[in-house]
């Protein structure tokens, strides 16, 4: 059946619903539930049916578009990830009926707090802000009178809603495992005052040492990246720890390359874990061990929620956390200690 020929009625009978009910679900209106929903779309898609956007966006007042705001140090080729996220949230939003309109927030543009055109141009019901952005910026991100929020940061004390992975125990979980297997000189990289994404997972690598009663030292707490999030040269501590936590699997990854040239082994001589499980974990040799984040939940976590914002414009949902999962490969290597009893630091 071609798209042009398939109706709310023609969906309607072949679910046994009323027109009405296939209405209320494909607008995401209330009164019918998210199970039944869900199963409308499914078979409108299905059928090939497509809602005139157009005439609904004249009738109702609205654009039909989100934008997604990123910022421009993460969308080059080493930054995979959120392009990736970016995908999924285009992928869901479509799935509402809705059109994804990308916009890459330049450091000039940030630096000047310069808002997208399209806001002014009034393009967009709402904006995904996809990605760690200066204070300064996410003040006059507060002040936009549409629908906002943020993906993967947050900001405390800022009045925007925002959807995170667990990064405090994503990485207190993947810190425990290495102690588990025996590491106690444990190091952190990443700049943890760059992000809060950085800082939260250095924080769940500190409360694993915590509860094991190791000491942090801050000659392992190195920088990978500046102030601006532009990755740096590397540099090796005098005393090398046993193991390195990493902020995300690119530094990872950059780190064995390091770690080889000067001559150590990963994991022989030096166990290295990441975090996000994006391509460069796979590319990493040997494959690095890290923790998966859910892009696809991270998605619709954040689609679901803009939809009940633009619908409902003073709904507040305040931070949700998705959680992820380590992802055991080839980068750490137990360490026995013969010298001690069980159970015995």
């Amino acid at each position: 059946m071609k798209n042009d020929h398939v109706t709310m009625r023609d969906i309607a009978d072949r679910l046994g619903v009323s027109s009405v009910t296939v209405s209320k679900a494909l607008n995401d209106k209330d009164g019918v539930s998210d199970e039944l929903k869900a199963r409308i779309k499914e078979v409108a898609k299905e059928m090939g049916y497509r809602l005139n956007t157009a005439a609904r966006a004249m009738r109702e007042g609205l654009t039909y578009n989100i934008g997604v705001v990123i910022p421009e140090q993460f969308t080059n080729v080493n930054h995979a990830f959120y392009l990736r996220v970016y995908q999924h949230l285009a992928s869901q939003l479509e799935s509402y009926g809705y059109s994804s309109i990308l916009h890459i927030l330049s450091m000039q543009d940030e630096e000047m707090v310069n808002l997208p055109r399209i806001y002014y141009e009034k393009k967009v019901d709402g904006f995904i802000v996809l990605g760690q952005i200066k204070p300064s910026y996410i003040e006059a991100v507060q002040q936009m009178t549409v629908p906002k929020l943020f993906l993967d940061f947050y900001q405390e004390g800022a009045a925007v809603d925002s959807i995170v992975t667990d990064n405090f125990y994503g990485a207190y979980e993947l810190t425990s495992y290495l102690i588990r297997e025996g590491h106690e000189e444990l190091a952190y990289m990443g700049n943890i005052y760059s992000t809060s994404s950085i800082q939260d997972r250095f924080l769940g690598f500190y409360k694993a040492l915590l509860e094991h009663r190791i000491p942090l030292q801050p000659d392992w707490i190195i920088r990978d990246r500046d102030d601006h999030g532009t990755l740096i040269e590397l540099e090796l501590p005098a005393s090398m720890p046993t193991a390195f936590v990493c902020n995300c699997d690119q530094v990872a990854r950059y780190l064995i390359e390091k770690l080889k040239k000067e001559g150590y082994r990963v994991p022989e001589d030096c166990s290295v874990v990441g975090y996000d499980n994006d391509i460069f974990a796979t590319v990493a040799e040997p494959h690095l061990t890290t923790v998966e984040v859910d892009m696809e939940m991270l998605a619709k976590s954040a689609v679901k929620a803009i939809m009940k914002k633009v619908n409902r414009p003073d709904t507040t949902i305040g931070r949700t956390v998705v959680q992820g999962k380590i992802v055991y490969r080839d980068t750490v290597k137990p360490i026995n200690h013969p010298e001690k009893k069980n159970g015995e630091r």
